[in-house]
């Protein structure tokens, strides 16, 4: 007995030794080259100004471009990019083509510089996993150990891009399957994102941070509550329309008979008309959009008046036209865009007094929802805006993923739950494979229901007809 209990614990020490030893190392490179690739991009942004015209005149040239660049270098780069690392573990077994890094790596760079509407966290993501699966082949690691390594890499780039380690991790270990915690990665996930996070600042990359606290009182009121339980239901449709829209605009556009590379122009083309009608605040990364909404002095400004109740819908259409076109980036940024710009309306209209509260809601509830990821966006919450808005963030991050249905943004995740029990639905499909319908016994009792209402109708009519002939 006694052995045996020595043996385990040896076992596990030598496990976690050895995670902790390849999940520090594997950080610290995605960690830096992914600060790389921001640097670069913030280069890339401030030079727009040499040029003698407005930047998003080059879009329609820049997505050919990037088209061209995926189609003959590594296709297995096109679109957003934690969709195409979720697809490579559970259909290629964790195998990344190498030439993925470079080539999204440019591709995303020409893309937001010409001012497509897409976001910095995919090719992060992207990139980070290239390298770890990489690396896996180098050190003819096993399927089930390079599966590991590239989870790892999924967080150690998202926590790199955004700064927020914890809500990194949680969420490479989240997001490849509804419903299901992958535990065995949650250590690894964790160094890998703390060792990448900590290599960005030691290279000097600045996070922005809005610590709410500071800002208004959010104090535990039925009111609010009440308030964010509608909000939040209100971000479960916002996330519908998301996940529709981007969809539906990839499979219009893929089913047009012309050229890509024309289609790509086109594209361009009707994002540059879009934005000469509307304005520039939604093209590109459009950070500074989301400040406004969440930082209260601006709320007070000529700034704030960018921010109407329509904003959401217009950046939605934005983004989907910019992926759908062939443009290189991620989707997570625009989504913190239309959950932050969707809060601002919602409290318009409902509680003007919390703004900024609304706005950060919008901001990880539209996240939640839209990737099946409420704990990773629980958790973005605290670490983006305080520990004051755990408790609302929680309760809007679930009811949100839970009205957004079966669906998501990330198309090839494994569906592990049902969201109710009301419905049928078979598990273990990717998302873009699930049909759902009523249950048995439910649909019985509809259908009961049914019954009943067109027997109450025939009376009624019955009844009337009665009274005529009298």
């Amino acid at each position: 007995m006694i052995q045996e209990h020595f043996t385990e614990q040896t076992a596990i020490f030598f496990s976690v030794t050895k995670w902790v030893f390849l999940s520090s190392v594997i950080g610290i490179i995605i960690g830096t080259a992914v600060t790389l690739f921001l640097n670069i991009l913030e280069y890339s942004e401030s030079s727009r100004s040499l040029l003698p015209f407005h930047y998003y005149y080059t879009l329609p040239f820049a997505l050919v471009l990037t088209v061209w660049l995926v189609k003959t270098f590594a296709p297995t780069a096109e679109g957003h990019g934690t969709e195409k690392v979720i697809s490579a573990v559970h259909r290629e077994d964790a195998k990344i083509d190498i030439s993925v890094i470079p080539v999204k790596l440019f591709a995303t760079v020409v893309s937001i510089f010409s001012g497509a509407s897409v976001g910095k966290e995919g090719p992060g993501a992207q990139i980070g996993a290239g390298i770890a699966s990489a690396l896996s082949g180098l050190f003819k690691f096993n399927k089930h150990d390079r599966k590991k390594l590239v989870i790892c890499g999924i967080s150690a780039g998202f926590a790199t891009v955004f700064g927020t380690p914890i809500a990194g991790a949680i969420f490479g270990v989240e997001v490849l399957i509804i419903g299901v915690i992958l535990y065995d990665v949650l250590l690894p996930s964790f160094i890998a994102g703390f060792a990448a996070f900590t290599t960005a600042q030691l290279l000097g990359i600045k996070y922005t941070y809005y610590d709410l606290h500071f800002y208004q009182d959010i104090t535990l009121d039925l009111s609010l509550i009440a308030k964010v339980v509608l909000a939040a239901i209100f971000f479960g449709i916002v996330s519908d329309m998301v996940i529709t829209t981007v969809s539906g605009t990839e499979k219009f556009i893929k089913h047009i008979k012309l050229n890509r590379y024309l289609k790509a122009f086109l594209g361009g083309v009707v994002i540059v008309v879009l934005t000469l009608i509307f304005g520039e605040q939604y093209i590109g990364l459009g950070l500074d959009t989301i400040g406004n909404a969440l930082t209260p002095h601006i709320l007070d400004s000529a700034q704030a008046e960018n921010i109407h109740w329509y904003t959401f819908i217009l950046k939605t259409f934005f983004t989907s036209i910019s992926l759908g076109s062939g443009g290189s980036g991620g989707i997570i940024t625009p989504i913190f865009y239309i959950g932050a710009t969707s809060g601002h309306a919602f409290a318009t209209l409902v509680s003007p007094e919390h703004l900024v509260l609304f706005s950060a809601l919008g901001f990880v509830s539209v996240l939640s929802a839209t990737t099946n990821t409420p704990i990773a966006s629980t958790i973005m919450a605290v670490e983006l805006f305080g520990i004051d808005i755990a408790h609302y963030a929680a309760l809007g991050a679930v009811i949100s993923f839970l009205l957004s249905g079966h669906r998501s943004i990330f198309s090839s995740q494994i569906l592990a739950m049902k969201k109710s029990e009301m419905l049928s639905v078979k598990i273990g499909e990717e998302i873009e494979n699930i049909h759902t319908s009523l249950e048995d016994k439910e649909k019985k009792k509809i259908d009961d229901i049914k019954d009943r209402l067109h027997i109450k109708r025939e009376i009624l009519k019955n009844r009337k007809r009665n009274k005529k002939e009298d």
